[in-house]
């Protein structure tokens, strides 16, 4: 990120790594939700919790 601006080709690349053909698995999604939510500092609730509260 820090040499982004001045070679984007870095970045890009690992970003293309990082990358999943899996679109329709649930799990995956979900997993990416937890990591939105813990980047953003909220870690009270974690989605393989929700069937757990019954």
């Amino acid at each position: 990120m820090e040499r982004s601006h001045v070679k984007d080709i870095e970045i890009k690349y690992f970003l293309q790594q990082a990358l999943s053909d899996q679109i329709n698995n649930a799990e995956v999604y979900m997993k990416g939700i937890d990591a939105s939510y813990y980047y953003e500092g909220c870690t009270l609730y974690k989605t393989e919790d929700e069937g757990d509260q019954a």
